[in-house]
């Protein structure tokens, strides 16, 4: 177990492509972190070069307390699990997930029952090195919930299995760290949230530096103790799952992080009879205290306003006055809530989630409450800053 430091690394391909720009992160011994984003957005890359398999153009890596920049992958001492899964087709589950192992046997050359005459004391320890890895797979098989498949061969085995295979490949290594590249996207959707639960059961168990790679961020929110939000090779936001979906730096962070998406309404700030109001178009919406200081000096320029889907809930008013007038265009079922999307005149694509025993009906005309104390005021444009965070 280490912890795993990036301090400016940097990876440019041919044609002076930069994939990963000046990334900087401290990863604590034990942590589990999720490097989350659009394809195209650095994280594999910056993992790969973690693992040794990518050069690093610029900075330092740093696993432990060794600058591992010049060292080979075999000897950073970690493990990693690839969204292929990566087995021997020719051989059974036990010696794919023992075959990292017995490569690295100090006594291998000894385990021949003719060592036994000649040299007794080479081969006792040859097999005492072999019933150690045996331990070590039947454990983790087990751990696993995989010890009756160990005579299997890989194409005998379904995704799921094939894809504990290769954690119990990992886990036998005991390694300084866990590195996972996107290892549940070739699963169906139900069998990828089973995954989910037993990975991260798993690293209450074994407790090692983890880092996982993921374009869900539905994963990255379940499964990290903090999450890397990335973009075009920068990192946007190192933070709790929670601090990201509640307080995103930017309008990109917002609108990636949460299903439905956040609501982006475009308009401007105005000064009335002494109240702040987000004028949206057709809607004026009342500027909560909570905001308030911060956005009294931009009444002059553009403005938008983040709204996630659950702070929009159907009602006749508003204790706070802050109602969205908007007609109906499709109702989602989706069992206990649903999903409703509605539009102004400005703004034709507005996502509501709500009590699926409302009574909504498509094409009708009817009001939001907004909790204003809630929403997130952005600068202008796709990267626009969060105003409301100071």
């Amino acid at each position: 177990m280490a912890e795993v430091i990036l301090e400016n690394v940097c990876k440019v391909f041919a044609g002076n492509v930069k994939a990963v720009d000046d990334v900087s992160l401290a990863i604590a011994d034990r942590e589990f972190i999720v490097l989350v984003g659009p394809s195209g957005c650095g994280k594999s890359t910056t993992l790969r070069m973690v693992a040794g398999l990518e050069d690093i153009s610029a900075g330092t890596i740093r696993i432990g307390d060794r600058v591992v920049n010049n060292i080979a992958p075999k000897d950073r001492n970690i493990a990693m699990v690839f969204q292929n899964y990566a087995l021997y087709p020719h051989m059974t589950v036990y010696k794919n997930m023992a075959f990292g192992l017995m490569l690295r046997r100090q006594h291998g050359f000894w385990d021949n029952l003719l060592w036994a005459l000649f040299a007794p004391g080479k081969f006792r320890a040859a097999r005492a090195e072999r019933r150690q890895i045996d331990q070590k797979v039947r454990d983790a098989a087990k751990m696993l919930g995989i010890e009756n498949l160990l005579e299997r061969r890989p194409k005998a085995l379904s995704g799921g299995q094939r894809q504990r295979v290769a954690v119990g490949r990992a886990i036998v290594r005991e390694p300084k760290a866990y590195l996972f590249d996107e290892p549940l996207s070739n699963l169906d959707a139900k069998l990828r949230i089973e995954m989910r639960a037993e990975i991260k059961k798993l690293h209450r168990r074994v407790q090692t530096t983890t880092i996982y790679v993921t374009h869900d961020q539905e994963e990255a929110m379940t499964l990290g103790d903090r999450v890397v939000v990335m973009k075009d090779g920068l990192v946007q936001q190192v933070a709790t799952p929670f601090e990201v979906y509640e307080r995103p730096v930017n309008r990109f962070v917002a609108g990636f992080v949460g299903t439905p998406p956040m609501n982006f309404l475009e308009g401007r700030l105005l000064q009335e009879n002494g109240r702040l109001y987000f004028d949206e178009g057709d809607n004026r919406l009342p500027v909560a205290d909570v905001h308030r200081a911060r956005l009294e000096s931009r009444t002059d320029g553009p403005i938008v306003v983040g709204v996630r889907p659950e702070m929009l809930s159907p009602a006749g008013n508003s204790s706070s006055g802050a109602v969205l007038k908007a007609r109906v265009a499709v109702v989602e079922p989706l069992g206990d809530r649903m999903d409703v999307h509605v539009g102004t005149s400005r703004h034709p694509h507005i996502t509501c989630r709500v009590d699926a025993r409302q009574t909504i009906r498509e094409g009708e005309s009817t009001t939001f409450a907004v909790e204003m104390d809630r929403v997130h005021f952005f600068e202008p444009g796709p990267m626009g800053r969060n105003i409301t965070l100071g």
